[in-house]
């Protein structure tokens, strides 16, 4: 693999508790290329959600490198790391995590001004309205069914444009219905916008349709597998 996107050697995550340190991860070594889909899949307490926060600068490892379209984020502080993120990551997770006082367009809306783009609610439009929610807009968090909030949270990651797409658990809190609407739409951001994608699933349906799959247990990479060839 040439130019990964995402490129993580030997890291270590270990948080501190009441009992004493517990190691969460233990010497993850994984390249993620330009474009692919990543699935990363194992029981609960693997170590999955720990490692997407780690390549989202949303956890700062305890030892490794976690480099990011070339940029090392265990060297970054936490005003460089937000602003990386807001340049070049979009997150979405299994809580949908909208702001209740707003809108579904003002939700979208709000990290494209963070961001100075003067066009913010125009684009959080499109996005919506690609989501099929174009009939929502003004709708606030309460007045939406679980599905139609996780679509609001799709729109609000990827109305940036962000070069890398992370999801923890997106169908995690949804019916079969919403859950199968989701990866369409998850897959269909990547299509769009050609997006690199890594989601932590436990969902066969949305591991298969992944370009690879990574196994995790014990905060170990258990296994690496290709799914399928890419399209």
């Amino acid at each position: 693999m040439t130019d990964p996107i995402l490129s993580l050697r030997d890291v270590r995550l270990t948080l501190r508790a009441d009992a004493g340190p517990v190691d969460i991860l233990h010497g993850i070594s994984l390249d993620v290329a330009r474009g692919e889909t990543l699935g990363l899949v194992g029981p609960s307490g693997s170590g999955k959600s720990s490692l997407l926060m780690l390549m989202g600068g949303l956890e700062t490892a305890t030892g490794g490198a976690v480099r990011v379209l070339g940029q090392d984020l265990t060297a970054m502080d936490e005003d460089r790391l937000a602003r990386f993120r807001r340049e070049h990551m979009g997150v979405v997770f299994q809580s949908f995590h909208l702001i209740p006082t707003m809108t579904a367009l003002e939700n979208v809306a709000t990290p494209l001004e963070l961001a100075g783009a003067r066009d913010a609610f125009d684009r959080a439009a499109e996005e919506l309205e690609a989501m099929g929610l174009g009939s929502r807009l003004g709708h606030y968090p309460a007045q939406l069914s679980g599905g139609e909030q996780q679509r609001v949270a799709l729109a609000r990651a990827a109305a940036p444009r962000p070069e890398i797409l992370l999801a923890d658990e997106p169908t995690g809190n949804l019916d079969g219905a919403n859950g199968r609407a989701i990866i369409d739409m998850l897959f269909g951001l990547r299509d769009r916008h050609g997006a690199t994608l890594v989601l932590v699933t436990h969902a066969p349906e949305l591991a298969e349709r992944c370009d690879r799959v990574v196994h995790l247990r014990d905060g170990r990479i258990e296994e690496s597998a290709l799914l399928r060839a890419a399209q």
